[in-house]
């Protein structure tokens, strides 16, 4: 019998962990060990370490920042790490009648995916790119903040009257357009590897679609793709509280060229998008 593996890629904070973690709660093997919760994902990230560590290893070889958080295209692999990948997989085609992961650098990887999984399916999610940089931002800001309110009183004081609306406004200003390259890139190579993969081979969602249509989004995973799954609401696992207001980035990004092309991207992706 064939293994069915379930590929969920996306950008860094698109939503990812969310969906993984109710597949998972639908009975999708995507993990024995998963990165642990930290700031951004206090539920956990749901990312398969094995993936995580192989991707992180062939950024470092690259001299690129094992985070992702990149907008270069041209990521060599080398035998090594395709022979590693390769083993990852067959202990879980061994381990597993249907699998899958999830991991954001797998974006940056899908050309040697096709080619390591031909029949993979992919379960991809997108997000708008203000709100993706939006978050990005925040988090990165909840960590500087953390460092100064671990601080003595009158520095918290100083901090909070004075320094706190510079220092974010500095780091949008250093860190928008940085980010919304990598958005760019991200789906770019979505775009890029969906076109070469027949229609029954993948479905693209906007992340916040499962808050209406989880039951049909499960229900098309069991009837097109034959998964084993087990209807769970997705409401039992989804906070609100949790996910970040987005602002207003445009007004940080200095080359706007950029913002015209994220938008043509978007309105591209849209082509795509299944359960409008």
């Amino acid at each position: 019998m064939q293994n069915k593996t379930l590929i969920i890629a996306g950008m860094h904070r698109s939503g990812t962990s969310l969906i993984t973690h109710w597949l998972s709660e639908c009975g999708l093997q995507l993990g024995e060990n998963f990165l642990p919760l930290g700031v951004g994902n206090v539920d956990g990230h749901y990312e398969d370490i094995e993936f995580l560590k192989l991707h992180e290893e062939i950024l470092n070889d690259n001299h690129l920042p094992p985070t992702g958080l990149t907008d270069e295209h041209n990521i060599d692999i080398s035998l090594y790490h395709r022979e590693k990948l390769k083993s990852v997989i067959k202990v879980k085609n061994a381990l597993y009648p249907q699998w899958g992961w999830k991991d954001p650098r797998t974006c940056l990887f899908l050309d040697t995916y096709k080619e390591l999984l031909p029949d993979a399916r992919y379960l991809i999610v997108v997000r708008d790119y203000q709100s993706v940089v939006s978050s990005l931002l925040q988090r990165d800001f909840v960590f500087i903040e953390k460092k100064y309110l671990a601080r003595g009183y009158f520095d918290r004081l100083i901090w909070n009257a004075f320094r706190r609306k510079r220092r974010l406004k500095k780091l949008y200003n250093q860190k928008a357009e940085e980010y919304l390259k990598v958005w760019i890139a991200y789906n770019e190579e979505i775009l890029k590897n969906i076109k070469t993969l027949p229609d029954s081979a993948y479905v693209m969602i906007n992340y916040s679609l499962l808050n209406t249509s989880d039951d049909r989004i499960c229900s098309f995973l069991k009837d097109h793709w034959n998964l084993s799954l087990k209807y769970s609401r997705f409401k039992d696992i989804y906070k609100d509280k949790l996910i970040s207001t987005p602002i207003n980035t445009d007004a940080f990004i200095v080359n706007k060229s950029l913002l015209n092309k994220a938008n043509q991207l978007q309105i591209n992706l849209n082509n795509y998008m299944a359960f409008s």
